[in-house]
């Protein structure tokens, strides 16, 4: 897979040998057509985008969740089971802790996607552990997981409400078309970044990319979509 978007000093060569253990990859949303599209689903549309990136078919259900795995074309050597939990938002945890528990994963080999409004639309942010910051679905999941904060979170910003605007309605709101400009540009470069963190070792890798990423945040902060 070529890499566009990531440049090459931020590459990381920290693992010169992969970490087998496999990677569970959940991303958050709502099922259901209506939410296509819409600013809480992105998590679910990274999964899509890695999946196609990789040749990776999401045609099952396993706990709760729309599932798939990397038969024999494992990402760079590493095994990946990815997820989009059909429990709806506010319980994604009822189905992700039972993800992790059934493949026995540390959790820190459990990776969330989610949207952030506290980043501008098109940012994102790869830490290693955090707080929940209001967002119910990580509530969710941080309580399926014992309390237990400390898994990594690829954080994808769409921006905050105009005006007064309610903030559940902001959500579920399907993205303007440059907003959506610009979450498709994030998704392709996310994905890239992501394949690279799995590979090369998670903590090199975000530093790096989230040092890009700052300077992107900088730059989009004052540009309103």
């Amino acid at each position: 897979m070529l890499l566009r978007q990531i440049p090459k000093r931020c590459i990381s060569t920290a693992a010169a040998f992969p970490d087998p253990r496999p990677w569970l990859i959940v991303g958050l949303g709502n099922p259901g057509d209506k939410f296509v599209g819409t600013r809480h689903n992105v998590g679910f549309e990274f999964i899509d985008a890695f999946a196609k990136s990789h040749g990776i078919t999401m045609d099952s259900v396993h706990c709760k969740a729309i599932f798939g795995k990397g038969p024999l074309r494992f990402v760079n050597g590493v095994p990946v089971f990815l997820a989009k939990p059909q429990t709806y938002m506010n319980l994604s945890g009822e189905s992700s802790g039972p993800l992790a528990a059934y493949y026995k994963l540390p959790l820190n080999r459990v990776l969330v996607l989610h949207d952030d409004r506290d980043l501008p639309c098109g940012v994102l942010r790869l830490n290693p552990l955090g707080n929940h910051g209001s967002h119910n679905g990580l509530k969710s999941v941080i309580y399926h997981f014992r309390g237990n904060r400390e898994f990594p979170r690829l954080r994808i910003g769409i921006g905050r409400p105009p005006g007064q605007m309610d903030p559940k309605a902001f959500l579920l709101q399907k993205f303007n078309a440059k907003a959506r400009e610009r979450i498709d540009a994030a998704l392709e470069e996310g994905v890239d970044a992501l394949t690279q963190a799995l590979s090369k070792g998670l903590t090199e890798s975000a530093r790096c990319f989230n040092k890009e990423q700052k300077y992107k945040h900088l730059r989009l902060q004052t540009m309103p979509v």
